[in-house]
Protein backbone atom coordinates (compact mmCIF):
# COMPACT_ATOMS: atom_id res chain seq x y z
CA UNK A 1 0.00 0.00 0.00
CA UNK A 2 3.10 2.35 1.08
CA UNK A 3 4.51 1.59 -2.66
CA UNK A 4 1.43 2.88 -3.82
CA UNK A 5 1.05 6.12 -2.21
CA UNK A 6 4.21 6.95 -3.48
CA UNK A 7 3.63 6.32 -7.23
CA UNK A 8 0.47 8.41 -7.43
CA UNK A 9 1.89 11.69 -7.43
CA UNK A 10 4.73 10.72 -9.97
CA UNK A 11 1.82 9.78 -11.75
CA UNK A 12 -0.28 12.84 -11.47
CA UNK A 13 3.11 15.19 -12.23
CA UNK A 14 3.47 13.20 -15.59
CA UNK A 15 -0.31 13.82 -16.39
CA UNK A 16 0.38 17.48 -15.71
CA UNK A 17 3.18 17.47 -18.04
CA UNK A 18 1.63 16.00 -20.91
CA UNK A 19 -1.21 18.29 -20.21
CA UNK A 20 0.69 21.64 -20.56
CA UNK A 21 2.82 20.50 -23.97
CA UNK A 22 -0.45 19.30 -25.37
CA UNK A 23 -1.00 23.14 -25.54
CA UNK A 24 2.39 24.41 -26.88
CA UNK A 25 3.09 21.58 -29.79
CA UNK A 26 6.59 21.90 -30.85
CA UNK A 27 7.70 24.14 -28.31
CA UNK A 28 11.07 23.23 -26.30
CA UNK A 29 10.35 20.33 -23.44
CA UNK A 30 11.38 21.38 -19.77
CA UNK A 31 13.74 18.77 -18.10
CA UNK A 32 12.08 15.92 -16.60
CA UNK A 33 12.26 15.40 -12.20
CA UNK A 34 14.12 12.28 -11.61
CA UNK A 35 11.94 9.08 -10.96
CA UNK A 36 9.43 10.30 -13.39
CA UNK A 37 7.38 7.69 -14.59
CA UNK A 38 6.20 7.34 -18.24
CA UNK A 39 2.58 7.15 -19.65
CA UNK A 40 2.94 5.42 -22.33
CA UNK A 41 -0.70 5.79 -23.60
CA UNK A 42 -0.38 9.44 -23.12
CA UNK A 43 3.21 9.73 -25.34
CA UNK A 44 1.96 8.04 -28.07
CA UNK A 45 -1.40 10.47 -28.36
CA UNK A 46 1.01 13.22 -28.48
CA UNK A 47 3.50 12.19 -30.35
CA UNK A 48 2.30 9.97 -32.74
CA UNK A 49 0.28 12.16 -35.60
CA UNK A 50 3.73 13.67 -36.11
CA UNK A 51 5.39 10.66 -36.95
CA UNK A 52 5.85 9.18 -40.69
CA UNK A 53 6.47 6.39 -42.50
CA UNK A 54 9.10 7.36 -44.87
CA UNK A 55 8.51 4.54 -48.33
CA UNK A 56 11.40 4.77 -51.11
CA UNK A 57 12.09 3.66 -54.65
CA UNK A 58 15.05 4.19 -56.05
CA UNK A 59 18.13 2.49 -57.68
CA UNK A 60 21.12 1.31 -55.85
CA UNK A 61 24.57 0.08 -56.27
CA UNK A 62 24.58 -3.59 -54.49
CA UNK A 63 27.07 -3.57 -51.46
CA UNK A 64 27.64 -5.58 -48.44
CA UNK A 65 25.32 -2.73 -46.39
CA UNK A 66 22.48 -3.35 -48.49
CA UNK A 67 22.32 -7.19 -48.57
CA UNK A 68 19.42 -9.04 -46.74
CA UNK A 69 19.59 -12.91 -45.94
CA UNK A 70 18.21 -15.00 -48.99
CA UNK A 71 19.27 -12.25 -51.28
CA UNK A 72 21.93 -13.69 -54.33
CA UNK A 73 21.86 -10.62 -56.19
CA UNK A 74 25.32 -10.07 -54.94
CA UNK A 75 26.41 -13.89 -56.00
CA UNK A 76 25.89 -12.71 -60.24
CA UNK A 77 28.25 -10.69 -61.78
CA UNK A 78 28.64 -7.10 -61.59
CA UNK A 79 26.21 -4.87 -63.64
CA UNK A 80 25.33 -2.04 -61.90
CA UNK A 81 22.84 -0.29 -60.21
CA UNK A 82 19.39 -2.51 -59.16
CA UNK A 83 16.28 -0.73 -58.02
CA UNK A 84 14.74 -1.18 -54.69
CA UNK A 85 11.91 -0.49 -52.59
CA UNK A 86 13.02 1.07 -49.03
CA UNK A 87 10.79 1.58 -45.89
CA UNK A 88 11.95 3.68 -43.04
CA UNK A 89 10.30 6.38 -40.57
CA UNK A 90 10.56 10.26 -39.94
CA UNK A 91 8.74 13.23 -37.95
CA UNK A 92 6.99 16.24 -38.69
CA UNK A 93 9.18 19.38 -37.08
CA UNK A 94 7.37 22.40 -38.58
CA UNK A 95 3.43 22.78 -39.63
CA UNK A 96 4.07 23.97 -43.39
CA UNK A 97 6.20 20.55 -43.99
CA UNK A 98 9.46 20.42 -42.87
CA UNK A 99 10.53 16.96 -41.44
CA UNK A 100 13.30 14.52 -40.20
CA UNK A 101 14.70 11.33 -41.20
CA UNK A 102 18.00 9.46 -41.52
CA UNK A 103 20.36 10.15 -44.37
CA UNK A 104 20.83 6.24 -45.25
CA UNK A 105 16.57 5.82 -45.64
CA UNK A 106 16.48 8.33 -48.54
CA UNK A 107 20.00 7.02 -50.35
CA UNK A 108 19.68 6.64 -53.84
CA UNK A 109 15.92 7.25 -53.57
CA UNK A 110 14.12 8.38 -56.64
CA UNK A 111 10.64 8.89 -55.33
CA UNK A 112 10.06 9.31 -51.54
CA UNK A 113 6.03 9.14 -50.00
CA UNK A 114 5.64 9.78 -46.25
CA UNK A 115 2.49 8.33 -44.81
CA UNK A 116 0.96 9.58 -41.69
CA UNK A 117 -1.29 8.16 -39.20
CA UNK A 118 -4.99 9.37 -40.46
CA UNK A 119 -3.67 7.61 -43.84
CA UNK A 120 -3.12 11.03 -45.19
CA UNK A 121 0.05 10.64 -47.56
CA UNK A 122 2.45 13.06 -49.69
CA UNK A 123 5.01 13.51 -52.15
CA UNK A 124 8.43 14.32 -50.12
CA UNK A 125 11.66 16.63 -52.05
CA UNK A 126 14.87 16.44 -50.43
CA UNK A 127 15.78 19.53 -48.88
CA UNK A 128 19.55 18.35 -47.71
CA UNK A 129 21.42 14.60 -46.56
CA UNK A 130 24.10 14.58 -44.50
CA UNK A 131 25.76 11.41 -44.67
CA UNK A 132 28.10 11.81 -41.79
CA UNK A 133 25.74 12.93 -39.34
CA UNK A 134 23.04 10.24 -40.78
CA UNK A 135 20.29 13.12 -40.96
CA UNK A 136 18.29 14.05 -43.92
CA UNK A 137 15.85 16.81 -44.10
CA UNK A 138 12.73 16.53 -46.43
CA UNK A 139 9.86 18.57 -47.35
CA UNK A 140 5.97 17.71 -48.28
CA UNK A 141 3.77 20.64 -49.66
CA UNK A 142 1.06 20.59 -46.91
CA UNK A 143 0.26 23.06 -44.27
CA UNK A 144 -1.45 22.54 -40.83
CA UNK A 145 0.41 19.58 -40.06
CA UNK A 146 1.06 18.21 -36.83
CA UNK A 147 4.46 18.49 -35.04
CA UNK A 148 6.71 17.09 -32.34
CA UNK A 149 7.47 18.47 -29.11
CA UNK A 150 11.90 18.85 -29.42
CA UNK A 151 13.48 18.20 -26.37
CA UNK A 152 16.91 18.34 -25.28
CA UNK A 153 19.59 15.60 -25.19
CA UNK A 154 22.07 17.13 -22.81
CA UNK A 155 19.58 16.61 -19.71
CA UNK A 156 18.82 13.18 -20.65
CA UNK A 157 20.48 10.68 -18.15
CA UNK A 158 21.08 6.81 -18.10
CA UNK A 159 18.48 4.92 -16.60
CA UNK A 160 15.99 7.29 -18.12
CA UNK A 161 12.82 5.96 -19.66
CA UNK A 162 12.79 6.48 -23.44
CA UNK A 163 9.90 5.16 -26.16
CA UNK A 164 10.56 4.88 -29.79
CA UNK A 165 7.73 5.26 -32.43
CA UNK A 166 7.92 4.21 -36.14
CA UNK A 167 7.69 1.65 -38.80
CA UNK A 168 9.86 -1.88 -38.66
CA UNK A 169 9.42 -4.40 -41.57
CA UNK A 170 6.49 -1.52 -42.89
CA UNK A 171 4.39 -1.86 -39.48
CA UNK A 172 3.53 1.87 -39.22
CA UNK A 173 3.06 3.57 -35.78
CA UNK A 174 4.60 0.58 -33.78
CA UNK A 175 5.29 1.61 -30.34
CA UNK A 176 8.14 0.30 -27.91
CA UNK A 177 9.93 1.35 -25.14
CA UNK A 178 13.30 0.73 -22.83
CA UNK A 179 15.84 2.89 -21.16
CA UNK A 180 19.13 4.81 -21.95
CA UNK A 181 21.94 2.79 -21.63
CA UNK A 182 24.42 5.21 -22.81
CA UNK A 183 25.62 8.57 -23.93
CA UNK A 184 28.25 9.65 -25.94
CA UNK A 185 28.87 6.19 -28.21
CA UNK A 186 31.15 6.40 -31.42
CA UNK A 187 29.84 3.88 -33.84
CA UNK A 188 32.62 2.78 -37.02
CA UNK A 189 31.68 4.88 -39.77
CA UNK A 190 29.44 7.59 -37.50
CA UNK A 191 32.21 8.93 -35.10
CA UNK A 192 31.16 12.48 -35.62
CA UNK A 193 27.63 11.73 -33.93
CA UNK A 194 27.69 11.05 -29.77
CA UNK A 195 24.82 8.60 -30.20
CA UNK A 196 22.76 8.12 -27.59
CA UNK A 197 22.68 3.91 -26.76
CA UNK A 198 18.84 2.47 -25.62
CA UNK A 199 17.75 -1.16 -25.29
CA UNK A 200 14.11 0.12 -27.03
CA UNK A 201 13.30 -2.55 -29.49
CA UNK A 202 14.60 -0.96 -32.81
CA UNK A 203 13.90 -2.85 -36.05
CA UNK A 204 14.76 -2.24 -39.81
CA UNK A 205 12.01 0.78 -40.93
CA UNK A 206 12.68 2.05 -37.35
CA UNK A 207 15.72 4.40 -38.93
CA UNK A 208 14.76 8.14 -39.11
CA UNK A 209 12.18 7.77 -36.36
CA UNK A 210 11.85 9.47 -32.98
CA UNK A 211 13.25 9.21 -29.89
CA UNK A 212 11.06 10.54 -27.50
CA UNK A 213 11.80 11.11 -23.37
CA UNK A 214 8.99 10.42 -20.73
CA UNK A 215 7.30 14.22 -21.61
CA UNK A 216 6.79 13.42 -25.39
CA UNK A 217 9.85 15.53 -26.33
CA UNK A 218 11.91 14.36 -29.32
CA UNK A 219 15.40 13.89 -27.78
CA UNK A 220 17.10 11.55 -30.74
CA UNK A 221 16.44 10.54 -34.42
CA UNK A 222 16.73 6.36 -34.04
CA UNK A 223 19.72 5.66 -37.09
CA UNK A 224 21.82 1.83 -35.98
CA UNK A 225 21.73 -1.37 -34.44
CA UNK A 226 23.77 -3.85 -33.69
CA UNK A 227 23.09 -6.61 -34.63
CA UNK A 228 24.60 -10.34 -36.40
CA UNK A 229 20.99 -11.60 -37.50
CA UNK A 230 19.38 -8.33 -38.69
CA UNK A 231 17.01 -7.77 -36.34
CA UNK A 232 17.11 -6.09 -32.60
CA UNK A 233 19.51 -7.58 -29.99
CA UNK A 234 18.91 -5.01 -27.62
CA UNK A 235 21.81 -2.36 -28.54
CA UNK A 236 19.84 0.38 -30.44
CA UNK A 237 21.95 4.01 -31.26
CA UNK A 238 20.20 7.29 -31.94
CA UNK A 239 21.54 10.54 -32.74
CA UNK A 240 20.98 13.75 -30.37
CA UNK A 241 18.16 16.16 -31.54
CA UNK A 242 20.26 18.89 -31.03
CA UNK A 243 23.14 17.39 -33.39
CA UNK A 244 20.09 16.85 -35.71
CA UNK A 245 18.58 20.17 -35.48
CA UNK A 246 22.11 22.04 -36.15
CA UNK A 247 22.64 19.11 -39.50
CA UNK A 248 18.86 20.87 -40.37
CA UNK A 249 19.87 24.24 -39.76
CA UNK A 250 22.42 24.29 -41.73
CA UNK A 251 20.93 22.69 -44.68
CA UNK A 252 18.04 24.61 -44.70
CA UNK A 253 19.98 27.99 -44.89
CA UNK A 254 23.10 26.30 -46.85
CA UNK A 255 21.32 23.00 -48.96
CA UNK A 256 24.29 20.64 -46.98
CA UNK A 257 25.99 20.78 -44.20
CA UNK A 258 29.92 22.15 -43.83
CA UNK A 259 32.41 20.30 -41.66
CA UNK A 260 35.19 21.27 -39.48
CA UNK A 261 38.30 19.87 -40.28
CA UNK A 262 41.36 19.66 -37.92
CA UNK A 263 43.60 16.99 -39.73
CA UNK A 264 45.14 14.51 -36.91
CA UNK A 265 45.18 10.78 -36.48
CA UNK A 266 44.25 10.18 -32.82
CA UNK A 267 43.54 7.39 -30.67
CA UNK A 268 42.50 6.09 -27.08
CA UNK A 269 44.88 5.87 -24.47
CA UNK A 270 45.31 2.70 -22.04
CA UNK A 271 46.76 3.11 -18.59
CA UNK A 272 50.12 2.20 -19.31
CA UNK A 273 49.84 4.79 -22.16
CA UNK A 274 48.82 7.91 -20.16
CA UNK A 275 51.33 6.50 -17.20
CA UNK A 276 53.68 7.05 -19.57
CA UNK A 277 52.82 10.46 -20.86
CA UNK A 278 52.53 11.36 -16.95
CA UNK A 279 48.42 11.48 -16.75
CA UNK A 280 47.12 10.05 -12.95
CA UNK A 281 44.16 8.50 -15.47
CA UNK A 282 43.71 7.68 -19.02
CA UNK A 283 41.90 10.39 -20.80
CA UNK A 284 41.36 12.73 -24.13
CA UNK A 285 42.63 11.99 -27.27
CA UNK A 286 46.55 10.82 -27.89
CA UNK A 287 47.81 12.35 -31.55
CA UNK A 288 49.02 9.71 -33.30
CA UNK A 289 49.26 11.88 -36.70
CA UNK A 290 49.42 15.34 -37.96
CA UNK A 291 48.19 15.88 -41.54
CA UNK A 292 51.29 18.67 -43.30
CA UNK A 293 49.33 21.77 -44.21
CA UNK A 294 46.25 20.74 -41.56
CA UNK A 295 44.72 23.39 -39.59
CA UNK A 296 46.09 21.30 -36.72
CA UNK A 297 49.76 21.56 -38.35
CA UNK A 298 48.96 25.57 -38.26
CA UNK A 299 47.96 25.78 -35.02
CA UNK A 300 50.76 24.05 -33.59
CA UNK A 301 49.26 20.70 -32.44
CA UNK A 302 52.22 17.97 -31.91
CA UNK A 303 51.95 14.18 -32.55
CA UNK A 304 52.37 12.88 -28.78
CA UNK A 305 50.08 15.56 -27.79
CA UNK A 306 47.40 14.61 -25.70
CA UNK A 307 43.66 16.86 -26.42
CA UNK A 308 42.03 16.54 -23.31
CA UNK A 309 39.30 19.56 -23.89
CA UNK A 310 37.11 21.08 -26.53
CA UNK A 311 36.26 24.67 -25.86
CA UNK A 312 36.56 23.90 -22.04
CA UNK A 313 34.26 20.53 -22.31
CA UNK A 314 36.52 17.58 -20.80
CA UNK A 315 37.35 14.74 -22.88
CA UNK A 316 36.70 11.04 -21.88
CA UNK A 317 37.77 9.32 -25.21
CA UNK A 318 39.08 10.11 -28.09
CA UNK A 319 35.78 9.58 -29.99
CA UNK A 320 33.99 12.86 -28.15
CA UNK A 321 36.95 15.04 -29.70
CA UNK A 322 35.22 13.39 -33.15
CA UNK A 323 31.91 14.02 -32.27
CA UNK A 324 32.86 17.71 -31.31
CA UNK A 325 34.54 18.37 -34.61
CA UNK A 326 31.38 16.82 -36.32
CA UNK A 327 29.09 19.44 -35.86
CA UNK A 328 32.17 22.20 -35.54
CA UNK A 329 31.85 24.54 -38.74
CA UNK A 330 35.08 25.71 -41.25
CA UNK A 331 36.56 28.45 -40.16
CA UNK A 332 35.66 28.17 -36.58
CA UNK A 333 38.41 28.88 -33.79
CA UNK A 334 38.18 25.99 -31.23
CA UNK A 335 40.06 26.29 -27.95
CA UNK A 336 41.76 22.77 -27.37
CA UNK A 337 42.90 21.62 -23.73
CA UNK A 338 46.43 19.63 -24.46
CA UNK A 339 48.70 17.55 -22.24
CA UNK A 340 52.50 18.09 -23.56
CA UNK A 341 55.89 17.04 -21.93
CA UNK A 342 53.81 16.75 -18.71
CA UNK A 343 51.93 20.13 -18.49
CA UNK A 344 48.55 21.35 -19.41
CA UNK A 345 48.17 23.93 -22.30
CA UNK A 346 45.60 25.24 -24.29
CA UNK A 347 46.10 25.82 -28.13
CA UNK A 348 43.81 27.50 -30.47
CA UNK A 349 43.03 26.31 -33.45
CA UNK A 350 41.26 27.64 -36.86
CA UNK A 351 39.57 24.58 -38.43
CA UNK A 352 39.71 24.06 -42.12
CA UNK A 353 36.54 22.45 -44.14
CA UNK A 354 36.34 18.53 -44.07
CA UNK A 355 36.38 16.83 -47.51
CA UNK A 356 33.00 16.54 -48.51
CA UNK A 357 31.88 12.27 -49.81
CA UNK A 358 28.96 11.85 -52.16
CA UNK A 359 27.09 9.97 -49.82
CA UNK A 360 23.62 10.47 -50.98
CA UNK A 361 23.85 8.64 -54.65
CA UNK A 362 21.72 11.64 -56.43
CA UNK A 363 20.05 11.15 -60.12
CA UNK A 364 22.66 12.14 -62.49
CA UNK A 365 22.70 15.81 -64.34
CA UNK A 366 23.44 16.60 -68.22
CA UNK A 367 27.17 17.56 -66.25
CA UNK A 368 27.62 14.68 -63.97
CA UNK A 369 27.01 11.53 -65.87
CA UNK A 370 30.78 11.25 -66.85
CA UNK A 371 31.47 11.23 -62.82
CA UNK A 372 31.50 8.24 -61.53
CA UNK A 373 30.16 7.87 -58.24
CA UNK A 374 32.70 6.52 -55.74
CA UNK A 375 33.73 7.99 -52.63
CA UNK A 376 37.22 9.27 -51.99
CA UNK A 377 39.79 11.12 -49.27
CA UNK A 378 42.78 12.71 -49.41
CA UNK A 379 45.51 10.49 -48.02
CA UNK A 380 46.91 10.78 -44.58
CA UNK A 381 50.29 11.91 -43.73
CA UNK A 382 50.91 8.38 -42.70
CA UNK A 383 49.34 6.67 -45.63
CA UNK A 384 51.51 8.55 -48.09
CA UNK A 385 54.68 7.95 -45.96
CA UNK A 386 53.68 4.72 -46.67
CA UNK A 387 53.32 4.53 -49.77
CA UNK A 388 56.22 6.92 -50.79
CA UNK A 389 53.86 9.46 -52.67
CA UNK A 390 52.92 13.28 -52.33
CA UNK A 391 49.10 13.92 -52.57
CA UNK A 392 46.76 10.84 -53.45
CA UNK A 393 43.27 10.00 -52.95
CA UNK A 394 41.88 6.85 -50.52
CA UNK A 395 39.44 4.51 -52.37
CA UNK A 396 36.42 4.38 -49.55
CA UNK A 397 33.17 2.83 -51.70
CA UNK A 398 33.65 1.71 -55.56
CA UNK A 399 30.82 2.52 -57.79
CA UNK A 400 29.13 0.55 -60.61
CA UNK A 401 31.55 2.38 -63.08
CA UNK A 402 34.22 2.19 -60.89
CA UNK A 403 33.80 -1.56 -59.82
CA UNK A 404 33.88 -2.81 -63.44
CA UNK A 405 37.28 -0.86 -64.50
CA UNK A 406 38.76 -3.60 -61.60
CA UNK A 407 39.00 -0.63 -58.95
CA UNK A 408 38.50 -2.12 -55.22
CA UNK A 409 37.99 -0.10 -51.72
CA UNK A 410 41.23 0.30 -50.22
CA UNK A 411 43.32 1.05 -52.95
CA UNK A 412 44.60 4.75 -53.35
CA UNK A 413 43.96 6.59 -56.52
CA UNK A 414 47.51 8.76 -57.73
CA UNK A 415 46.80 9.97 -60.99
CA UNK A 416 44.10 10.14 -63.87
CA UNK A 417 45.31 10.32 -67.78
CA UNK A 418 48.94 10.67 -66.58
CA UNK A 419 48.29 13.92 -64.36
CA UNK A 420 48.44 13.28 -60.41
CA UNK A 421 45.43 14.08 -58.21
CA UNK A 422 45.79 14.97 -54.72
CA UNK A 423 42.11 16.34 -53.97
CA UNK A 424 38.70 15.45 -54.78
CA UNK A 425 38.36 18.81 -57.06
CA UNK A 426 41.26 17.26 -58.93
CA UNK A 427 39.47 14.55 -59.62
CA UNK A 428 36.06 16.59 -60.72
CA UNK A 429 38.30 18.62 -62.93
CA UNK A 430 39.87 16.15 -64.89
CA UNK A 431 36.56 14.40 -65.56
CA UNK A 432 34.99 17.36 -66.55
CA UNK A 433 37.02 17.38 -69.40
CA UNK A 434 34.65 14.30 -70.14
CA UNK A 435 36.86 11.74 -71.84
CA UNK A 436 35.73 8.89 -73.64
CA UNK A 437 37.78 6.58 -71.60
CA UNK A 438 40.41 7.34 -68.33
CA UNK A 439 43.63 5.58 -67.25
CA UNK A 440 44.02 5.41 -63.57
CA UNK A 441 47.13 4.84 -61.48
CA UNK A 442 46.84 3.37 -58.62
CA UNK A 443 48.43 1.76 -56.06
CA UNK A 444 47.57 -1.27 -54.39
CA UNK A 445 48.99 -3.18 -51.71
CA UNK A 446 52.25 -1.82 -52.51
CA UNK A 447 52.08 -1.87 -56.24
CA UNK A 448 51.40 0.21 -59.15
CA UNK A 449 49.10 -0.24 -62.33
CA UNK A 450 46.67 1.14 -64.34
CA UNK A 451 43.08 0.42 -64.75
CA UNK A 452 40.85 1.26 -67.69
CA UNK A 453 37.88 3.53 -66.86
CA UNK A 454 35.23 3.38 -70.08
CA UNK A 455 32.94 6.75 -69.32
CA UNK A 456 31.38 6.66 -72.39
Amino acid sequence: MSGLRWRLPALALLACALAASATEPGGTAAPLPGGFVPNHRAIVELAGPAVVGVEVVGMRTPSASTWAPGDETLVLPFKGKLPFHGQGSGFFISSDGLLLTSAHVIQGARRITVRLSDRRQFRAEVVGSDPTTDVAVLRVKATGLPVVRLGRADLLQVGDPVVVIGSPFGLEQSVSQGIVSAKGRALPGYAAVPHIQTDASVNPGHSGGPLLDASASVVGINAQIYSLSGGYEGLSFAVPIDVALRVKDQIVAHGRMRHGYLGVSIQNLDLTLANAFGLERPHGALVAGVDVGSAAEKGGLRVGDIVTAFNGAPLGHAGELTSHLGVASPGERVRLGVWRARKAQEVVVQLDQAMELDGAEEAPTATDRHEPQWRLRPLTAQESSLMGVVGGLWVEEVSALTAQAGLLAGDALLAINLTPVQSLEDVRRLLHERPLSAALLIDRDGQRLYLPLELD
